[in-house]
């Protein structure tokens, strides 16, 4: 069974344990995220670790030698991409982040600057870091959401 329909097969049993309504529709943001959460800590690859090994094709933004940037599959407004380090090193949300990746979290934030500019978001733009199941986390693989192209809404969520 592919790694998609593991998730499809989780969202469905925790949609299950949360009322059952999820079992007849596609999963939502929100069920995926809690059914990512069960193989967070699993140390098996993740989507974006195929992607920086080339194995799954992507529209690569940018790349350096510690990260990664392209667009999102799913967007969410006109521009939107993910910004991943190459190597998690144990960093798979920021609530995991420890002194030693202070490095790859500015280089992180750097680059979508950089992307941001190749991109011509100079009337503004939006970062979005996903934490855990509730910050709706579906990939534990600490990433970037760049967002622009439209007038963003305030509150988010």
């Amino acid at each position: 069974m592919s790694s998609t329909n593991r998730v499809r097969v989780l969202a469905r049993q925790v949609g299950a344990m949360s009322g059952g309504a999820v079992q007849q529709s596609p999963p939502g943001e929100e069920v995926a995220a809690q059914a990512a959460s069960l193989f967070k800590d699993s140390g098996s690859p993740t989507i974006f670790d195929k992607i920086i090994a080339k194995v799954i094709p992507s529209k690569i933004v940018y790349e350096d030698d510690k990260v990664l940037a392209f667009r999102d599959l799913n967007p969410q407004a006109p521009t939107h991409i993910l910004i991943i380090p190459k190597h998690r090193d144990g960093l798979t949300q920021l609530s995991k982040a420890e002194e030693r990746h202070k490095e790859i979290l500015g280089e992180l934030l750097y680059a979508s600057t950089v992307v941001a500019k190749k991109e011509k978001l100079d009337d503004g733009y939006r970062i979005v870091i996903n934490d855990g199941p509730q910050g709706c986390q579906s990939v534990y693989h600490l990433h970037i959401h760049l967002v622009g192209g439209r007038q963003m809404k305030w509150p988010p969520g």
